[in-house]
């Protein structure tokens, strides 16, 4: 299949749909950055976005070709530009990220002879009857398939007929440069607290995402009427990207439960770091698995006790009393549990749950050992 058994340094292509803001975009840039670093070539083909701008300042040529498309005539004609990209830059490794992309990634690759490779960032819908699992099937076509938790690896040996020993685990990462407790300034706290008057005389709990069904931002609200303890103020923060209905509801159920003064909803919140920065407790209360689950882990990385439900990729990214509190998931009363639980600790354990975290992510969720062990795959494949 491959052209020349001979080749030794990796020239990677990563596809995407397009570089706007996410955490697969975010990833891919940083990866392309890593490799400048590494004095690796490489290159991204998307249909472009915000980020773009990060890879010219990086040096990474960026080729604009319609990858969101999901039209299989538009597919085929992109894995033509992309075989052309491939042989012309002598590219050995084609790495998709998003099912659409790489299609006409793996079509492309075939054809001009090199290695395939993806990574596989979230379950995907199975679809009625799992007719999905056609569509979704060529993310497990790479050589290589990187996984970015236990449970997308769950995912992949329940679901499709796939050799484990092709399955790579690398964890997505955090920002340790912006999600410190130390980067984050008295000015910056000071700004937060008065331009979103948020009471400093009492604990603050938050859950940060977008407003969605799944993220369980009514878990929250039911569980928050059954706490022991009342003296605390809930925010939650998060773009509800059209689904005002939900939002409606959500407002209502905090009226039922005669929460209203205690919650507020923030919308979308640009200075996450800061907001961190004087809550007390992090919630994660998904009632769907979470892929990764990048909330828990930027929560410990700002050294707060995070609260999150006992499924998906939190499993993988906290340690039960450690440095978080699991609870049942969808279930409002285990939630209610720990949350009292997080806001009855002292002020000795909330510096050692504090420590714990912060260490756990600079030992295991840093952009540097996601950068180095997608690496270390590209180096394997060639």
């Amino acid at each position: 299949m491959f052209k020349s058994k001979e080749e030794k340094a990796p020239v990677v292509l990563q596809v995407l749909p397009e570089l706007e803001m996410g955490g697969v975009e975010i990833g891919t840039t940083e990866i392309a950055d890593a490799l400048v670093a590494h004095g690796i070539k490489n290159f991204v083909a998307s249909k472009g976005g915000r980020l773009v701008h990060e890879l010219e300042k990086i040096q990474v040529p960026h080729f604009t070709l319609d990858l969101k498309t999901k039209n299989p005539i538009k597919m085929y004609f992109n894995s033509k530009k992309l075989e052309k990209i491939i042989v012309e830059n002598q590219i050995n490794i084609v790495h998709a990220r998003s099912r659409a992309p790489a299609w006409s990634a793996y079509w492309a690759a075939k054809r001009a002879g090199v290695h395939f490779m993806t990574t596989y960032h979230g379950t995907y819908g199975l679809g009625p009857f799992g007719i999905k699992k056609l569509y979704n099937r060529v993310m497990t076509y790479g050589e290589r398939v990187i996984a970015i938790s236990n449970h997308i690896k769950n995912h992949l040996l329940k679901n499709y007929k796939i050799d484990p020993d092709k399955i790579r685990l690398v964890h997505r990462c955090v920002n340790t440069i912006r999600f410190n407790p130390d980067s984050v300034t008295q000015a910056r706290k000071i700004n937060m607290v008065t331009d979103y008057n948020i009471p400093d005389d009492k604990p603050v709990i938050l859950l940060g995402g977008r407003i969605t069904h799944w993220k369980g931002q009514h878990l929250l609200i039911k569980a928050l009427a059954k706490m022991k303890s009342q003296d605390f103020y809930c925010i939650i923060a998060g773009d509800d990207q059209g689904r005002e209905d939900y939002l409606k509801y959500l407002k209502r159920l905090a009226k039922k439960y005669n929460l209203t003064s205690k919650i507020g909803f923030y919308g979308k919140v640009l200075d996450m770091s800061a907001l961190m920065s004087v809550s007390s407790v992090i919630v994660s209360a998904a009632i769907e698995p979470e892929a990764f689950g990048r909330i828990s882990v930027e929560g410990q990385a700002m050294g707060k006790i995070v609260v999150a439900s006992n499924i998906g990729g939190s499993l993988d990214t906290i340690t039960d009393g450690v440095t978080g509190k699991f609870f049942e998931s969808n279930n409002p009363y285990s939630l209610a549990e720990a949350l009292d639980w997080a806001l009855t600790r002292t002020d000795i354990e909330r510096q050692k749950i504090a420590e714990a975290g912060i260490k756990n992510v600079q030992n295991n969720f840093t952009k540097e050992i996601m950068c180095d062990k997608t690496i270390a795959v590209y180096k394997e494949l060639v």
